[in-house]
């Protein structure tokens, strides 16, 4: 057969994922989004956070081509309306069936469990909406199924969770995964999750050793506390109300730590478990990240954030951007040519109640 009768082989790229973030400029954007929060009242986040996720992704490239965010400060500003007026409808609720006596248990119930279903179905619309105005070379990302469902879905892994005592998240985390990343498409190719991959990586180990940290820690409190007051020579009316303030405290500050500290290897192993499980084109991710290494990092943005009453929220955000990046692999390679622009275009308004209940990352 003659040379020019044979097709091309297409050209297929491996990847390599590199995070270029400038940090110092990053404290100058806190500065700047700190202080215009004060003076609108905190109405200017919406467009702060936006121009955060806008330096984050033109700073991520992939083989050696940024990505593109084309969200807008508008359409977050909509979606915490929306959110808000969410949150007027459930607490009128929640006050009317105060003067129904009894038969308020049988409205509040459905309620609160409504309410954590919404939880599940934020965390949806917050991935659907970012993966909507993610772009790379042009082509859109966009996700791929029901919300609702999701919510739900969510709803029932803690109920499973609640009955087994913590045991089953691990799982349920896995499994929330899931539809998330193969609902994932780039222009018309979509992700895939492989579940059996993701189970490779060892997470009841670290889960172990916080849930038996936890008990421990809580068996010791109780113990220390009833020896305390069994004391015969020990008078709560003694202890002035500044000394009792600093010693709840205390006690508050020790268990938020020891809590972030136990949980920190289980942290570290789900999110490599979970970048474990995703595929694209048969491409492979790992995360090379060590709960030593990650610790650090958590601890310190703490620290940042605590020194300076949250103004460093986007520098925090861009540090542990590239922290992550940088310990992100990817095995394997992709032919783009063969990836097309889809029609899916996404919501028209931001991740709303994501916000509202503290569930947005950046």
């Amino acid at each position: 057969m003659p040379e020019s009768m044979v097709a091309p082989e297409a050209a297929r790229e491996s990847l390599r994922l590199e995070q270029r973030a400038d940090l110092k400029s990053f404290l100058g954007l806190s500065l700047k989004n700190g202080l215009l929060n004060l003076v609108t009242l905190t109405l200017y986040r919406f467009w702060g956070k936006t121009e955060v996720r806008r330096r984050l992704w033109t700073s991520t490239y992939l083989n050696d081509e940024p990505f593109e965010y084309r969200g807008r400060g508008i359409e977050l500003f909509i979606g915490f309306l929306i959110a808000l007026g969410l949150g007027a409808v459930f607490l009128g609720l929640v006050f009317a069936v105060q003067f129904l006596g009894p038969v308020a248990a049988l409205l509040i119930l459905p309620a609160y469990i409504g309410l954590m279903a919404l939880i599940g179905f934020a965390l949806f619309a917050a991935f659907r909406y970012m993966a909507s105005r993610t772009a790379w070379r042009g082509v859109r990302f966009h996700l791929a199924g029901s919300g609702v469902k999701y919510g739900f879905r969510y709803l029932g892994y803690l109920w499973l969770s609640a009955l087994t005592l913590g045991w089953f998240w691990p799982a349920a985390q896995i499994r929330l995964a899931a539809p998330l990343w193969s609902g994932l498409h780039f222009g018309d190719r979509r992700f895939a999750f492989d579940m059996e991959d993701a189970k490779q990586e060892n997470v009841y180990g670290p889960f172990l050793i916080m849930w038996a940290g936890m008990i421990v820690l809580y068996l010791g409190f109780a113990g220390v506390a009833f020896a305390l007051f069994a004391a015969s020579d020990f008078d709560p009316e003694q202890v002035s109300p500044a000394a009792m303030m600093a010693l709840n405290y205390g006690i508050i500050l020790f268990f938020a730590l020891a809590v972030i500290l136990l949980s920190l290897p289980y942290r570290t192993a789900m999110m490599r478990c979970i970048a474990r499980g995703i595929r694209f084109d048969g491409v492979k991710v790992r995360l090379e990240v060590r709960t030593l290494a990650f610790g650090g990092l958590f601890l310190s943005n703490i620290v940042l954030l605590a020194i300076s009453l949250g103004f460093l929220m986007p520098f925090v955000q861009a540090r542990t951007a590239k922290f992550i990046f940088s310990r992100v692999k990817l095995v394997g390679d992709v032919d783009f040519a063969a990836i097309h622009q889809s029609l899916e275009t996404g919501p028209r308004q931001g991740e709303g109640l994501a916000d509202a209940f503290g569930l947005s990352i950046v």
